[in-house]
């Protein structure tokens, strides 16, 4: 299961509490206050990965916290600082906290979400004329808390859509060496899936029906990953007994959850084109040819019109 959404708390570390020390040795039985400062606590950052699935480990641990700092020690030495604590999260994913908003947009991207508190201050600092013999220490500060909204939005420059069934995770393990999982009966794409053809990221998302913009089936859990993709290939099945039925029901969706998508780049794509006669594909193509997109034909069984979709995809002005 692919997590995707989720709340987590994540707590800096404590800075170090401040040192009550005097000055101790064999001949110096009255030295002056040393009490070291305490160390800084750790902060915490996020630090973006290629691996879609990096959210998952948040489905049964929701708090973070960053180590704290160590406490002051004498002759004046300062705690060590705490470590800071990255946490790891899918590229695309967006943070939300507090009135504030980040997003991670490439792997290795790291940003700071919580401060560590300043460790407080020892003894030596309160030393003065009158005060020789000072008790007075500072507690290291709090460090920063933050309850944090986590939701992943797929970056993808092609984004495969259509209803269940029709071929897409199939499709995109030809295009790319991903391996989706294949079988025939709707909704064995629970998830999205991606992979890569010469530079070009390509998501399968899953099968979308009729309500799910409003929730039905996988409902959100698709659409929210579209919004990212730069150009969409609309997969319908040749063997569909109503094809232009079949394409308005993604696009009532579409345009229900946003209307933007449906200004989007578009290629309608017929799939399993070899279950089918070509006479019947002509037919399906002049009936799709009246819908905005361009429309073409494939099965993936026919290397020929995989290696035209191809073509088809990775022009610069899709990629880019």
């Amino acid at each position: 299961m692919l997590v995707d959404e989720v709340d987590i708390t994540v707590k800096a570390g404590d800075g170090g509490n401040g040192k009550v020390s005097f000055h101790r040795e064999k001949f110096v039985p009255k030295g002056g206050p040393d009490g070291g400062d305490g160390g800084n606590g750790g902060d915490i950052y996020f630090v973006g990965v290629a691996d879609i699935t990096a959210l998952n480990k948040f489905r049964f641990k929701k708090s973070f916290e960053a180590e704290r700092g160590k406490d002051g020690d004498k002759n004046r030495k300062t705690g060590a600082g705490g470590k800071d604590l990255e946490i790891e999260i899918p590229v695309g994913t967006v943070i939300e906290g507090g009135g504030e908003k980040w997003e991670v947009r490439t792997p290795g991207e790291r940003i700071f979400v919580a401060k560590g508190g300043k460790g407080g201050r020892g003894n030596w600092h309160f030393r003065s004329p009158i005060n020789q013999v000072p008790q007075q220490f500072e507690y290291g500060l709090y460090g920063q808390k933050r309850n944090l909204h986590l939701e992943l939005r797929l970056i993808a420059d092609v984004g495969l859509i259509g209803l269940p069934n029709v071929g897409k995770s199939s499709l995109l393990n030809e295009l790319t060496n991903a391996s989706a999982k294949v079988a025939g009966y709707p909704f064995t794409t629970l998830e999205p899936n991606l992979g890569a053809m010469d530079g070009l990221v390509i998501a399968d998302l899953p099968g979308l029906i009729e309500g799910a913009s409003k929730g039905k089936g996988l409902g959100i859990k698709f659409l929210k990953h579209i919004k990212r993709t730069k150009v969409l290939v609309h997969c319908i099945s040749g063997e569909s007994m109503d094809v232009v039925g079949d394409y308005e029901t993604v696009r009532k969706e579409l345009g229900e959850y946003d209307k933007e998508l449906l200004a989007r780049p578009e290629i309608i794509l017929i799939t399993k084109s070899d279950l089918v006669s070509k006479e019947q594909i002509k037919e399906i193509r002049e009936k799709l040819g009246k819908m905005r997109g361009e429309v073409l034909d494939c099965s993936i069984y026919d290397g020929e019109s995989i290696e035209k979709l191809k073509e088809r995809l990775l022009p610069v002005e899709l990629a880019g």
